[in-house]
This record gives structure tokens, sequence and C-alpha cells, in this order.
């Protein structure tokens, strides 16, 4: 997984190194390590100065790689230490591009950890489930997307809504979205993580609005179809709104479809005004 915001090559090269440094490393290991890189991506977020300086075209890359081995070394895995000295011998535009590449291997690793457990497909489900939640809920999407109350007080919410209730990746994803996964807001970093997941297991997402439930059987028709237009397998993200009153309004990246009644209503109270 990258980011059109960061430089491909540097994390091409990075992930190439995590990966190879946690080839047999176990699903508690990974997470480990991907602690250990959101920890730093949290430096990162928390140091401009930091991220200057690892980012410094004039210095050589070497040297951007023993600055931050001097910080690191001790202090986290080996494997840790040589994916983020990898990463910051790469040549980045601006500072925040390396605090987005780091957010995306320590993501990576997280996912890769559900992976090995064989709990995917669950984290990506629980992940769009909560975002239904708190989306409906205008309280509890305001107090989780409220930037001027501390991090820590919108863990705890977290904490109290999903500890126990779903896989602890599931619990770590939803801390990385708070803290604004690629300069998003909750919403959309969640969103993204969704997505995220979903491009782990090579699979698009369709986002689906329906006034009802879909049966089983409409479900897997829908996917059949959008698996043919794309090309690969599609997890469909049934969200039920009674307003639409009918029809199906499918949206896959960038592509909307839109058969609501109430899109077909709006749109003949246009053609009338």
């Amino acid at each position: 997984m990258t980011s059109p915001t960061v430089s491909r090559e540097a994390y091409g090269e990075a992930s190439a190194r995590l990966a190879a440094e946690t080839a047999t490393a176990t699903a508690p290991q990974l997470v480990t390590v991907a602690d250990e890189i959101l920890s730093v991506a949290g430096l990162l977020r928390s140091d401009l100065r930091l991220r200057r300086a690892l980012t410094d075209p004039s210095r050589p890359g070497a040297d951007r790689a023993e600055l931050i081995k001097s910080l690191l070394s001790g202090k986290v895995s080996k494997a840790t230490v040589d994916t983020i000295s990898t990463l910051v011998t790469g040549r980045f535009a601006r500072p925040g591009q390396l605090l987005d590449a780091t957010e995306h291997l320590g993501v990576d690793a997280l996912l890769t950890s559900a992976e090995r457990d064989g709990k995917l497909g669950d984290v990506e489900d629980e992940l769009f489930r909560f975002g239904q939640i708190s989306s409906g809920d205008s309280a509890l999407a305001a107090a989780l997307s409220d930037a001027s109350a501390s991090l820590s007080e919108r863990v705890k919410l977290v904490e109290d809504l999903l500890k126990s209730k779903t896989q602890p990746a599931t619990f770590r994803l939803v801390e990385v979205a708070l803290t604004g996964f690629g300069g998003r807001g909750f919403a959309a970093s969640l969103n993204r993580l969704v997505e995220a997941t979903a491009e782990k297991r090579d699979r698009e997402v369709a986002y689906v609005t329906v006034a009802k439930p879909l049966t089983e059987a409409e479900e897997q028709s829908l996917a059949g179809k959008l698996s043919a237009v794309y090309g690969r397998d599609v997890s469909l993200k049934v969200d039920v709104v009674p307003s639409v009153l009918g029809g199906v309004s499918v949206r896959v990246g960038s592509d909307l479809y839109d058969g609501t009644v109430q899109r077909k209503l709006n749109a003949a109270k246009q053609a009338f005004a």
C-alpha cells in the first residue's frame, strides 16, 4: 500500500525491507513492529525540525539514516530501525511526505498481522461498521473529530466502545484514524483504512446505499456484476438509508452510479425549477 503523496521509490524500498525483516514474524510480533513504526510517525508528527533534518536534500542519505538510527537503536526492534533508516535515505519533496510514508508502513504492518492471523476480512468489516456507527451519531462523530480534545481522551472513548469487541488490529487502526491518517479528517481516514484493508485482500470497495436491506442473493448478484466491471473481487459495504426511497446508489472510487428514487426526484424538481 502506498500513497500518491509519498516518494514511491523510497516507500517501495522501505516496504521491501520491512517485508524481508518480518518474513517469519508471527502476527503478535508484527503488531509490535507496527506499533513501533506508528510511534515513529507520532514522533515525526510532533517534531517538524526532525522531519526537516530527515528530508534535507543537501544531506547525504547515509547521514540521514545514521541520524534516525541514533534516535531509535536500543529503543525499538531491528526490523523497525532498518525499515525507517531505509526510508529516510530516499528523497522526499517535502517533510510531510516522510510522515505519510511512515504512517503507511505502520498501517501495512498492522494489516499484514491481521492477514497472518486470518482476520483481515473481519478487520475490514469492523472498520466499516464503526464508521457507520460514528457517522450515524452526530454527538459521537463530533467527539471523535474534535481536534481541540486531547488524543488520549478520544482514544479512551474508542477504547470504551471497541475494546474486546473487535479485532486488536481494528482498534489500533481506529486510533490511527484519530490522528488524521494521511492528513485527513477522522471519517475520511476511516474510509481510507477500509479501502486499504480491501486492497490488502486484492479487492475493490463498493459503497452501496439502499432504502432497505439487500437479500443475500441480491448482494451476490451485485458483487458479481461489479467484479466483472472492475476485473477483481469487490467488497460490498451496504448502508441502509430509508430516505433514498428506493433504487440503489453505488460508489467505487471516483465512480458513482446513482439510481435511487431520491436522485430521480431531485432531478425532476430541478427540471421544473
